[in-house]
């Protein structure tokens, strides 16, 4: 037996339940990146026994309750977190066209061919429209990776673009394609207005909007990287208030609306995958997961314990200066287990986790901005120009349902979907402290942008708290505000967006 076993060599994974407390017959073992834990496993009450004796002494007590929880902090990068914050949000994340889904059947793309520029698979490729953006990833050769335009509707068995790819007769079982854009013809878009609020409008042709998937509350970013694909004085950051056949309308940009056409203009927009909180019941989904921590070697094989019937519960994101981003992740559970090295971890695949970079607080952020929310204006004063931290909180008060004959719970109850928050500003004026005593109408909205790819946190309506000014002698006068999210006008509380790819302009590093 070891005398002991390092911290170093322990590992965590998930796998998602397909009833409570039961695994799929093939369950995926998706790893994780954890920093620290925090009361991970199960805590077991007792009560002694304390009969009235002469010898004044108690008698051996006995098992009572089990209390099976869990919580991690990890670096967030772009991929290690999307997966399970569908269990936090209780919802299926919204993805556009890809042959890898997160929740479904992924299709296999059989090869490439580059005399006919095409993808080929046995089926499943239908749904690529003609002149959408397709970012092409994991092919073994070079070239048939990156942004591609789609030349025509894709079929069941073909996917043909407009740049130049190279025959590949095997292509990595992890090759995907997946839209993550458009291009619209030339001179069919112009940005027309409405009062401030931004539409891009059909100019001519018969496009219509709603094909391209768009929800009212996600955000899109709109221009390419050369002059041609992009608006001159409409470029950036957008989020879709409504859409329609002949236009799509914004109520938050990352520039100042002005008309403009689009007069010998090819312009692009990007989109990427939505997950929110969903009002409709028939979109609410509560998952269940088992949390695998494996616990090093003994003389047989590797040990390990296990959550089960783990219910997402509290998130937290955490900004700070002069840092990278975390993410708090903790589980209320019906159990825990422990098994030998002789029993072995439980059977599944453990695929590996793709390296990532974390996102760092000092050049990964595009943007965070703190408003009054506006019917009006699509770009608002900001209540704050710079922010000394943020946390941005989730909350589903989930709570443990207990009975006579169980030992741990039979099941979980979730609460209501709170969303909060608090973070310090420097004090510019007096706005945002008027904010808070008025209780007005506030939106705050995060983007992350590394490289390519970027992640947007989103809370359309929110009040504020606290507001009390901070003034130290030699320092800056800092403004400490709490944040109180509600149900908003897209009927959701907060939304999160993963853009897999965007353009060089939108300013990733």
């Amino acid at each position: 037996m070891a005398n002991k076993i390092d911290s170093n060599v322990t590992g965590l994974r998930f796998a998602e339940e397909s009833a409570l407390k039961q695994l799929p017959g093939s369950p995926v073992w998706y790893a994780l990146e954890p920093n620290s834990y925090n009361d991970f496993g199960g805590q077991i009450s007792t009560v002694a026994r304390n009969p009235i004796n002469p010898s004044r002494q108690r008698k051996k007590g006995v098992t009572t309750d089990l209390d099976a929880s869990g919580g991690f902090n990890q670096d967030l990068t772009f991929d290690n977190t999307t997966r399970l914050l569908q269990g936090f949000f209780f919802a299926d994340i919204r993805e556009k066209k890809t042959t890898a889904p997160l929740n479904g059947a992924a299709t296999a793309v059989t090869g490439v061919t580059g005399s006919s520029k095409t993808y080929a698979a046995a089926a499943g490729l239908t749904g690529f429209l003609a002149n959408q953006l397709v970012l092409a990833q994991g092919f073994g050769v070079t070239a048939n990776n990156g942004l591609k335009s789609v030349a025509s509707a894709s079929t069941a068995t073909a996917v043909v673009v407009n740049e130049t790819v190279v025959d590949e007769a095997n292509p990595p079982a992890t090759a995907k394609l997946t839209a993550v854009g458009y291009q619209f013809a030339s001179e069919t878009v112009d940005i027309t207005l409405n009062g401030d609020l931004v539409r891009l409008s059909r100019a001519s042709g018969t496009f219509d909007m709603t094909t391209l998937g768009l929800i009212p509350g996600e955000w899109v970013y709109l221009g390419g990287d050369a002059v041609g694909t992009q608006f001159a004085d409409n470029r950036g950051f957008a989020r879709v208030n409504a859409i329609t056949a002949t236009y799509i309308e914004f109520d938050k940009t990352s520039w100042d609306g002005v008309a403009e056409v689009g007069t010998g203009k090819t312009i692009r927009i990007f989109f990427g995958a939505v997950l929110k909180n969903e009002a409709d019941p028939a979109l609410i989904k509560r998952r269940t997961y088992q949390v695998e921590r494996t616990l090093g070697a003994d003389a047989n094989g590797t040990m390990s314990e296990y959550l089960v019937g783990a219910v997402p519960n509290e998130l937290s994101l955490n900004i700070a200066q002069a840092d990278k981003v975390t993410i708090d992740l903790s589980f209320v559970a019906v159990d825990n287990e422990q098994r030998t090295g002789a029993q072995g971890v439980k059977t599944g695949t453990r695929p590996s986790l793709a390296p990532g970079a974390a996102f760092n607080t000092s050049s990964d952020f595009s943007r965070i901005k703190l408003a009054l929310v506006s019917a009006t204006d699509s770009s608002p004063v900001p209540l704050f120009a710079f922010a000394t931290e943020m946390t941005l909180t989730v909350n589903n008060n989930v709570t443990p349902n207990k009975a006579i004959g169980v030992l741990g719970a039979f099941d979980t109850s979730a609460g209501t979907f709170e969303v909060g928050g608090n973070m310090t500003a420097y004090f510019a004026d007096v706005q945002a402290v008027q904010a808070v005593r008025n209780n007005s109408d506030v939106t705050l909205d995060i983007i992350m942008l590394k490289k390519n790819f970027a992640l947007l946190w989103d809370i359309p309506l929110l009040s504020l708290g606290d507001g009390r000014l901070a003034v130290e002698q030699d320092q800056a006068i800092t403004l400490p505000l709490e944040t109180n999210a509600a149900e908003s006008k897209f009927a959701h509380t907060l939304l999160f967006q993963s853009f897999s790819y965007l353009p060089d302009v939108a300013g990733g590093v």
